[in-house]
């Protein structure tokens, strides 16, 4: 929500103030319904404090993909862009989306076209988005045009969630690992210690380990936390630099276990974005450089820049694809298949299915892998840590024994 600063009149005479709404047209309307007539007003500039920040697209995919669907759906209606605007507008669930959907209404109101009013968005339309748009309104297929961008990141939607969920087990049972053996060593371990320093004889070493190990976590605790924070504060910066960034895909697409499933993933992501495209007549070049852009992956996305360069050349879209370590035989195969045959899109869709459907076994097979692994590497911590204490236990209890 934004703030107006306005000056107008009513039937009481001069008026001014401040009002809040998602736009300017929507303040205007608020103060026409109240009977302000308006001589002036702004926008009030919003400090670093009280403006809303946001990392990424502001507006979830499924959100997203609902408003396309809807957008269709009202445009096969025969009901106009403007119209299916504002009511999409008044009703969905994203506050970004609903804001940017007013203010399109206005650009559209006064003649502009919709891939020019939704390129004042990029941070919520999509380089992607904006020019299929365009495609559509030269071809004059905007309802097919939106059910095709719908069912395209309704699919990107599903994958990623697929990879999330892959990804979200073994960092949520790590974060709780991590939390049971630092709840151990500073609340449990320590309760013990007088007690064995009066035992008087010699702890074994795994006891003297932990022992070592919960003094330290006491007494700097706080290297932890700046740990955690510097490592959050890297991964930015390091996503920021196109260079840095090309070494942590890298190192991602080679990881163990995950790497294939990663890979997998950002080539549906591609093949998807380009068959999307293509099925929209976006020229071949354009689309490659859009591609280059939203494929997330810095590795990836620099294997498309020379296959731009190459059909620039005259030469074959797959020839860098074929030198490099991250395109499997499969795809340059059905790629060059759908150069020769003229279906590239119909080509790059059904390669798009491929992996769609090769990263869901992959996220099946490395959950059943995972649970197991996780569940041994927490009980062996835990049980390191009891294993420690109860060691030199059973020796008092013996050492009383004995004595009685």
């Amino acid at each position: 929500m934004a703030r107006f600063k306005y000056t107008g009149r009513d039937l009481k005479g001069k008026k001014s103030g401040t009002i809040t709404a998602t736009s300017k047209r929507e303040a205007m309307q608020k103060l026409k319904s109240e009977g302000v007539r308006i001589l002036e007003i702004s926008e009030i500039a919003e400090s670093v404090l009280t403006k809303e920040i946001s990392i990424g697209n502001p507006v979830k995919l499924q959100h997203f993909v609902i408003y396309l669907r809807q957008f269709s759906t009202l445009l096969k209606a025969g009901v106009s862009i403007v119209d299916a605007t504002s009511i999409l507008g008044a009703q969905t669930e994203s506050k970004p989306l609903r804001k940017a959907l007013l203010d399109i209404e206005g650009e559209l109101r006064e003649g502009n076209p919709l891939s020019t009013a939704t390129a004042k968005f990029k941070n919520i339309f999509s380089p992607m988005f904006i020019n299929m748009i365009k495609a559509g309104e030269a071809g004059g297929n905007m309802e097919e045009t939106l059910e095709r961008l719908a069912e395209h990141y309704e699919k990107q939607h599903n994958t990623r969630q697929k990879v999330v969920s892959a990804l979200a087990y073994p960092v949520v049972v790590g974060f709780i690992a991590i939390a049971v053996v630092v709840f151990l060593l500073v609340s449990v371990v320590p309760t013990f210690v007088d007690m064995f320093a009066d035992f008087g004889g010699e702890l074994p070493a795994i006891t003297k380990f932990v022992l070592s190990a919960s003094g330290f976590m006491q007494k700097f605790w706080w290297l932890f936390v700046l740990l955690f924070i510097a490592i959050f504060i890297a991964m930015i910066l390091i996503r920021k630099n196109k260079q840095t960034k090309y070494y942590l895909d890298y190192f991602l697409l080679r990881m163990p276990i995950f790497g294939k499933m990663l890979q997998k993933a950002v080539l549906a992501r591609m093949a998807r974005t380009l068959s999307s495209l293509f099925s929209s007549s976006v020229p071949i070049l354009q689309a490659l450089s859009i591609v280059e852009n939203v494929v997330e992956n810095e590795v990836v996305g620099r294997v498309i820049r020379k296959s731009r360069d190459s059909l620039e050349k005259g030469q074959s879209l797959t020839a860098p694809m074929k030198k490099h370590w991250a395109f499997p035989p499969l795809i340059t195969q059905m790629i060059a298949i759908g150069e020769e045959t003229g279906a590239l899109d119909a080509m790059l869709g059904k390669v798009a299915d491929f992996y769609e459907k090769e990263v869901e076994n992959s996220t099946d097979r490395i959950k059943s892998l995972i649970e197991p692994l996780m569940i041994v590497v927490l009980a062996g911590l835990v049980g390191t840590i009891v294993t420690s204490i109860m060691v030199p236990m059973f020796e008092i209890f013996n050492q009383v024994g004995t004595y009685q």
